[in-house]
């Protein structure tokens, strides 16, 4: 078997189980796909030195060797802080109005993949599979074929590609895009990103897509296809056994003191609604007082990205509204919104989707969401909770049994709240089962081994 050569922005080493949810939906199921594999990750160490080196430092720990390079600060404010987190990702969660476009940005992101392609390519043996990860890299597949390199190489996008109308009007969208035609497989979350993908080849390249999934451009051909990604469902379910998971279900059932839970957990990101979501149980508090003082919110919001300025004020915005929410509608002993800035462990977070009533997870853009997933494995089989979902969320597409609502909307939040509080339990009992099935088949490894079998069966 070939050994995996996994890519990534930022490596982080597989964790003891248990201790997992820390770690972001991609570290956690690169980890869970990296145990099957004698593989390597390769990627930034999160560290900054005064003068780039390339020098590699590797470490092993669960059978997986890990490989990572420090950067300059320079680098980390035009590649990560930059091109990658104020141009690329507002604008391919549809927020073009936060999109910043700096030409320095620009040369900083090509000039870190470059370096990325020139330190790994010597690491790289003739058998290797390639496995390059997310928007931070998205040309290091050409800048590998510049070195040299002319394994297979494959490229998976987490979050959503935006349309072709959007996707244009960032400055030298073309040569961007036309770098992915350098990868043998390039995969999406899920169909519809898939398909703006195909769109913008046709529209702005002049390409045609074959039914199979082939994209052709001049005289290059790419296969492109949706794998949505899992969570490692037996792990999970480990965890949701364990003792911290009970200890963690038994503290949040016991202060909730017989009130239904309402639960979210999210990074601190736009992209993710939570100030539509604080609006929309605003909203249910207003319309259903009867209801005041029998259940309450709790929104796990860990902070995320804070060099960049935006972050700031989203976290100040929402510190605000939870407060004046919590102000409004609290009594001396009920208080609507606990709002929580700080991660919890895998153990603690399985046990806490145990305990609750409702998840409320309303993205108003996203890739996929696996803390989706995680709320419907973590249910107990004969009283399981609802899942609220954003129906722009990747995990929509497979979960279908959610009861699906438009973030956007103060009123189909509020609606949704009360219905799924109304819902029987032989109704919560089937939904949850169709969910659990999908969850549970189409987990980390399916997603896994979908994508790696493609790029296998792939040819130069």
């Amino acid at each position: 078997m070939s050994r995996l050569i996994v890519i990534s922005n930022r490596v982080a080493a597989p964790t003891p189980q248990g201790e997992g949810g820390a770690q972001g939906g991609l570290a956690v199921a690169l980890s869970a796909a990296l145990r099957e594999y004698q593989g390597l990750w390769f990627g930034w160490s999160g560290k900054t030195v005064e003068e780039f080196t390339g020098d590699i430092e590797f470490a092993r720990h669960d059978g997986v060797s890990s490989a990572t390079i420090d950067l300059e600060p320079q680098d980390v404010d035009e590649y990560y802080n930059g091109y990658a987190n104020r141009t690329l990702w507002p604008l391919f969660h549809y927020r073009i109005d936060l999109a910043e476009y700096d030409r320095s940005f620009g040369s900083g992101y090509e000039r870190v993949n470059e370096r990325f392609a020139e330190t790994v390519a010597p690491l790289i043996e003739p058998d290797d599979l390639v496995w390059v990860h997310d928007y931070h890299l998205i040309p290091l597949g050409s800048q590998l074929r510049e070195s040299g390199i002319r394994n297979r190489i494959g490229f998976f996008l987490h979050i959503p590609w935006p349309p072709a109308r959007l996707l244009t009007s960032l400055p030298a969208h073309e040569r961007l895009v036309l770098s992915l035609l350098a990868y043998d497989v390039i995969g999406f979350q899920t169909a519809e990103w898939l398909e703006s993908f195909q769109n913008y080849v046709e529209r702005e390249l002049g390409g045609h897509c074959d039914a199979d999934g082939t994209i052709h451009v001049g005289d290059r051909s790419v296969h492109a296809a949706a794998y949505p990604i899992g969570i490692d469902y037996k792990e999970f379910q480990q965890a949701v056994a364990s003792p911290g998971a009970h200890e963690a279900c038994s503290r949040l059932t016991e202060s909730a003191a017989g009130r239904h839970t309402i639960i979210g957990v999210d990074r601190l990101d736009y992209s993710k609604g939570l100030a539509e979501r604080f609006e929309g149980y605003r909203r249910f508090l207003e319309d259903n007082d009867h209801c005041r003082g029998k259940l309450f919110l709790l929104q796990i919001a860990p902070p995320s990205r804070g060099e960049v300025d935006t972050y700031e004020t989203i976290r100040e915005s929402l510190d605000e509204l939870s407060g004046r929410i919590n102000g409004e509608y609290a009594e001396v002993d009920w208080v609507p919104i606990r709002y929580v800035n700080q991660g919890y462990g895998r153990e603690d977070l399985a046990g806490f989707y145990r305990a609750a009533k409702i998840a409320l997870i309303t993205p108003l853009r996203d890739g996929m969401n696996l803390v989706a997933k995680e709320y419907v494995a973590a249910q107990d089989p004969d009283d399981p909770g609802i899942l609220i979902l954003s129906r722009f969320a990747g995990a929509a597409l497979q979960l279908k049994e959610a009861l699906l609502c438009n973030p956007y909307s103060k009123e189909d939040i509020s609606d949704s709240i009360r219905r799924a509080l109304a819902m029987p339990k032989e109704e919560r009992i089937r939904r949850w089962r169709a969910m659990n099935e999908v969850v549970e088949k189409q987990d980390v490894v399916w997603w896994r081994k979908c994508f790696v079998d493609a790029l296998e069966r792939s040819r130069r």
